[in-house]
């Protein structure tokens, strides 16, 4: 298994990633779909704008299967509870269609939360729209939006998915404490990488 997490890491994000067709909101712009209802792996109908922080919100598709969440997913799953510590709340969305990628299943979805120990909502956004609204095209990508809700920071997690020990730029945990400080994000944008996200059909 980690041979084969490494070897598709290797290939690079030009052989997982797809150039989006659909609008990313430009930094400053508010949280698109916040009002949309989402079920969570607890079974609770949760929207982003109900996990909304004081100081903040980090809204990051993810899935289960891909390699790239695999391999950042223990570093997502620290920088969740540090932002939620510090008043940012977090959301992860499984916008993939399940026919396409049979490991995202909602049932394996609740599995996954359990054993890596998601101390945040994981939630299934059934009908692809909230992926659409955000123009999210990848796994994982992420989005932070300040207090006031507009978006602070989009993009990768850090320089680094295969090897945390050579992480040299922090790039989501640099954002959030910039954030939770009431400060711009040092780097507001970068490059999501990661497995490209297959939506539901309309």
């Amino acid at each position: 298994m980690k041979r084969a997490i490494s070897a598709v890491i290797l290939a690079g994000a030009g052989a997982l990633a797809a150039t989006s067709s659909r609008a990313v909101p430009a930094i400053g712009g508010p949280i698109p779909a916040a009002g949309v209802k989402m079920t969570n792996v607890d079974g609770r109908e949760l929207s982003i704008a109900s996990v909304a922080g004081a100081k903040g919100t980090l809204v990051i598709f993810s899935c289960n299967h891909c390699p790239w969440v695999r391999a950042w997913e223990d570093r997502i799953v620290a920088l969740a509870a540090a932002a939620k510590a510090k008043g940012v709340g977090v959301i992860a969305i499984n916008s993939n269609d399940p026919s396409a990628y049979p490991g995202d299943t909602f049932d394996l979805m609740k599995e996954r939360a359990t054993a890596k120990g998601y101390g945040f909502p994981y939630v299934v956004d059934s009908t692809s729209e909230v992926a659409r609204a955000f123009g999210a095209t990848h796994t994982p990508e992420a989005f932070l939006f300040d207090a006031a809700g507009k978006l602070a920071y989009h993009g990768a997690i850090d320089d680094n998915a295969r090897d945390a020990a050579k992480v040299t730029q922090h790039y989501l945990q640099d954002a959030v404490d910039a954030v939770a400080a009431g400060k711009p994000a040092p780097t507001a944008e970068t490059k999501a990488l990661g497995c490209s996200l297959q939506l539901r059909a309309r």
